[in-house]
């Protein structure tokens, strides 16, 4: 009995990771459409970045309350994919709903951080930045044991290369929460409620940025989805393929794609936060995923590392 009830449990969190979207998405729009009337707004904003989270809540945002209703920015930098704007501009088009396009880099460059990304002091093509960030990414893993991102979400007190932490989070964590601020700017002169596009994934290890527009919000539908589960979504509500197809990526910082920052593909993260949510061992977790033991309890690393990103101390 004990050698097979953690398999009956393991095929049974694999299963929890199906969703059913003709039940999943009315759901999330009643959702929606409940907040703006509660909090009495007109209509509701949201950042448009052109990747599958973003899409799917424009989508599902545009059948809550209508396309007149729904208002997204666009807000790409510098660093910014062209294929990401279009994409973005496209999926707008084609759910009939209002964008304003803006790009933050005037803002970035009067806070002074675009000089706190060493490459930008110099002029490269964006191609052969993307290859120089990547390098580095992994000669710091390689010479540290983590990446730069499970570093970036504790303090760097006595750490290794802290001058080049600091300065690159400074740098790609403002774009965030500029955009969060021209959100509720938006938000507050049109009366409307500032819907997120956070997932379970990235929230459960930090993969987002504090008080940015992945952070800030009134509301997150998504927030009870894992990554993969969103993407089944996207499926039945029709998103364009080449953007459910296409690698995600915070499109912060070039050449970096969210699957290396982190570590791990989203479809065996989200089944070793599943299992770790339903208290299954590492050593069971690991066996069954065909995986490391050392690559879950990096997971496990990354959530209590992130669990102030959750949360506000206050004094008991």
């Amino acid at each position: 009995m004990k050698e097979t009830q953690p398999k009956m449990s393991f095929e049974f969190l694999r299963n929890q990771l199906e969703v059913n979207p003709q039940q999943t998405a009315p759901k999330l729009e009643n959702f929606i459409k409940e907040y703006m009337d509660k909090l009495e707004r007109e209509g509701v904003i949201l950042g448009l970045s052109g990747g599958l989270d973003s899409a799917v809540l424009a989508s599902l945002c545009k059948r809550a309350v209508g396309p007149e209703k729904v208002l997204a920015l666009i807000m790409p930098d510098k660093d910014s994919k062209k294929q990401h704007i279009k994409d973005a501009i496209n999926l707008a088009n084609q759910l009939k709903i209002k964008t304003k396009l803006i790009d933050i880099t005037p803002f970035i460059k009067k806070f002074g951080t675009l000089r706190l990304f060493p490459l930008n002091k110099i002029f490269l093509p964006k191609k052969f930045k993307e290859v120089l960030v990547k390098k580095a990414y992994k000669f710091f893993e390689k010479k540290t044991g983590e990446t730069p991102f499970s570093a970036s979400l504790s303090g760097f007190k006595d750490k290794d290369y802290s001058f080049w932490l600091k300065n690159s989070n400074a740098y790609y964590r403002i774009k965030h929460r500029l955009r969060m601020v021209l959100l509720y700017l938006w938000a507050e002169k049109e009366n409307r409620l500032v819907v997120g596009a956070a997932n379970k994934t990235e929230a459960k290890i930090g993969f987002f940025v504090k008080h940015g527009c992945d952070d800030a919000t009134d509301i997150m539908p998504l927030l009870g989805l894992y990554k993969t589960q969103v993407r089944q979504l996207a499926t039945f509500l029709q998103i364009p393929p080449e953007i459910i197809n296409k690698a995600p990526s915070p499109d912060i910082i070039p050449g970096i794609i969210d699957e290396e920052a982190i570590g791990m593909p989203y479809e065996t993260l989200d089944l070793v936060l599943e299992s770790l949510e339903s208290n299954l061992k590492s050593n069971e977790i690991a066996q069954k995923l065909n995986i490391k033991r050392q690559e879950v309890e990096k997971i496990k690393q990354l959530t209590k590392r992130s669990e102030h990103m959750r949360q506000i101390y206050t004094p008991v």
